[in-house]
């Protein structure tokens, strides 16, 4: 007595795709190894902006050009986060997921062609402007409980980049 596997898909889920992760619990996320994590990718910001202030000549151009970097790429994962948003939403993933995945690496990019200075202040206010959007776009998407950290991140991250360009 063999049972054939079903080709009819479970109620709420797509042929051949898998269903969307409930949205954890409020308070679970990201947990203790996550909230670590998320502060070991401060110690770049926090290290180049009080090497901007300690270095100079030679040194100072490459702690400035780490910290501009790291911004960058910092500020481009914040966009990647999205598409990963989409793509728990399925087969139609929200428009608004896609363009928003892509436009923090579009106005981060710009930075690594700027000086020092200029950059920081850009990479300053693209942190802050992810966080506002995040703020909207996280609830809907069963993201809300990453809001906690992520405002604590992005301030000590914003902050060390104004920092760094006043140095």
């Amino acid at each position: 007595m063999n049972a054939e596997p079903s080709s009819t898909p479970a109620p709420g889920r797509a042929a051949g795709r898998p269903a969307a992760p409930p949205p954890a619990p409020p308070g679970r996320l990201p947990g203790p190894l996550g909230q670590a994590l998320g502060l070991a990718g401060l110690l770049p910001f926090v290290a180049g902006a009080v090497g901007l202030w300690l270095v100079d000549g030679a040194a100072r151009a490459v702690v400035a050009q780490a910290l501009v970097g790291y911004g960058a790429l910092i500020v481009s994962f914040l966009g990647g986060i999205h598409w990963g948003l989409a793509a728990r939403a399925g087969a139609a993933p929200p428009p608004l997921l896609l363009a928003w995945g892509v436009l923090p690496s579009l106005i981060a990019w710009p930075a690594l062609l700027l000086p020092a200075q200029a950059a920081l202040v850009l990479l300053a206010a693209a942190l802050l402007l992810c966080l506002l959007v995040d703020r909207r776009l996280y609830p809907a998407h069963g993201a809300a409980a990453l809001l906690p950290l992520r405002l604590r991140l992005t301030l000590v991250a914003a902050l060390a980049c104004v920092v760094g360009a006043l140095a």
